[in-house]
């Protein structure tokens, strides 16, 4: 059985606010870890109305505090926003907190817009040759070191495995040369999926944190007990790439039956590219799709997003996907009921 993961970003749909969407991650987190699914990993953005894992590392020390097996982590940090040793810093109070249960993904994009990375006083001239550095150096925060000038205290010295995030070939190739796992993101951008595994595996060489490659996929699903619900419930998702690709980012809306049909071509050709990567359907059909795309990749493991403006069928998508996949029967089912 191939491990899932859980992949949040804390959607913020209409009539609610922050504060209700980090209470809904923590609590499908909760569910997550009832359900047998093996990460819970949370994203950086900035300016984004609809998510509210801005602070990732505070979101997820929330998410730790209320779970106690599923393994945390970022999905990912965006590091040209941050100085290493500030991340390092961060995750190894996290791995303080939560010994054995912490992830740490990197991301090269700034998880916003050119304004909004201003103000986060990114360094917009720097080139991409820049985030490799930028990796090394907080990978070398976490190892010990005799007489170091700077060190992450809490940090040094703990084993907190670092993932390499892409959507280009330029990931592929950094984790494949540092010799880390990889995580694609093909759940919004598939483009370069299959080329970027390729060059991945292709060029891996093994490192004291891996001796092997190894590719999780990023996957959207959207289950419900009826195709006809699941469908419906995609329509979210759909309005906001739209609302996202021209320039008018949102809240998540609430789902519009055929919401697709009432797009120009282009639009809908966009959101057939998008989401690519997508199991939409009642349990059978999203096993099969799984399978299907497992078979095509290869994947290691899949990250599961499922943006699905009603929480509780949110977590009943979760459900009813790991039912599927023949994950052990939680007890006291989505939301401890």
């Amino acid at each position: 059985m191939i491990p899932l993961s859980v992949l949040d970003l804390a959607p913020v749909p209409e009539g609610a606010d922050a504060g209700q969407a980090l209470r809904n991650s923590l609590e499908l987190a909760q569910a997550a870890e009832r359900l047998g699914y093996r990460r819970f990993w949370m994203a950086e953005h900035h300016s984004m109305p609809g998510i509210a894992s801005a602070a990732t590392a505070v979101a997820l020390a929330f998410v730790g505090a209320g779970t106690s097996t599923i393994r945390i982590g970022a999905g990912g940090v965006m590091l040209p926003n941050h100085a290493p040793l500030v991340i390092a810093e961060q995750f190894g109070t996290l791995e303080s907190l939560f010994p054995g249960r912490v992830d740490l993904g990197l991301g090269r994009a700034p998880g916003t817009d050119r304004a909004a990375a201003y103000a986060l006083r990114r360094n917009l001239g720097s080139d991409e040759n820049q985030f490799p550095q930028d990796v090394v150096e907080l990978i070398g925060y976490f190892q010990r070191r005799e007489g170091r000038a700077v060190r992450a205290i809490p940090g040094e010295g703990l084993d907190i495995p670092v993932w390499i995030l892409g959507s280009s070939l330029f990931g592929a190739q950094l984790a494949a040369m540092l010799g880390l796992p990889y995580a694609f993101a093909s759940h919004f951008a598939p483009a370069l999926m299959s080329e970027a595994i390729r060059v991945y595996r292709e060029r891996f060489q093994p490192s004291a944190q891996l001796d092997r490659p190894y590719v999780m996929l990023g996957f959207n699903a959207f289950a419900a007990d009826s195709a006809e619900e699941a469908e419906l419930l995609a329509t979210s998702v759909q309005q906001a790439f739209v609302n996202l690709r021209t320039g008018t980012p949102a809240k998540l809306p609430p789902p519009v039956a055929g919401y697709a049909e009432t797009l120009p071509p282009q639009a809908r050709g966009m959101l057939e590219q998008v989401l690519t990567c997508s199991a939409i359907g009642d349990g059978a059909t999203v096993k099969s799709r799984i399978e299907s795309f497992v078979g095509e990749t290869g994947a290691d493991e899949l990250m599961i997003t499922s943006q699905i403006y009603d929480h509780r069928a949110r977590l009943r998508s979760y459900e009813i996907v790991a039912e599927a996949m023949g994950f052990p029967p939680s007890k006291g089912g989505v939301g401890g009921e």
